[in-house]
């Protein structure tokens, strides 16, 4: 597969668009991502790792959660 056609996600941008949208700070996050998972998440760490593209799926599931958004997978045609 040629990479000429895929579209790299930036997960930090994505987050921070969403974050926006409800009026939440990277630290409102971390704090409710922590309750949720039961990792501790500081935000100087989060956000290193979506700058770093260091989120793994399942955690940007619950910031999708969390925050009211829903994260689907859907077949391009």
């Amino acid at each position: 597969m040629q990479n000429g056609n895929l579209k790299k996600i930036d997960a930090k941008k994505e987050v921070k668009v969403m974050l926006s949208k409800k009026a939440w700070t990277m630290k409102m996050l971390a704090e409710k991502l922590s309750q949720a998972s039961g990792k501790y998440y500081s935000p100087q760490n989060l956000n290193y790792r979506l700058a770093q593209n260091k989120l793994k799926l399942y955690e940007m599931g619950y910031i999708c959660q969390i925050l009211g958004f829903k994260l689907e997978f859907t077949e391009e045609v």
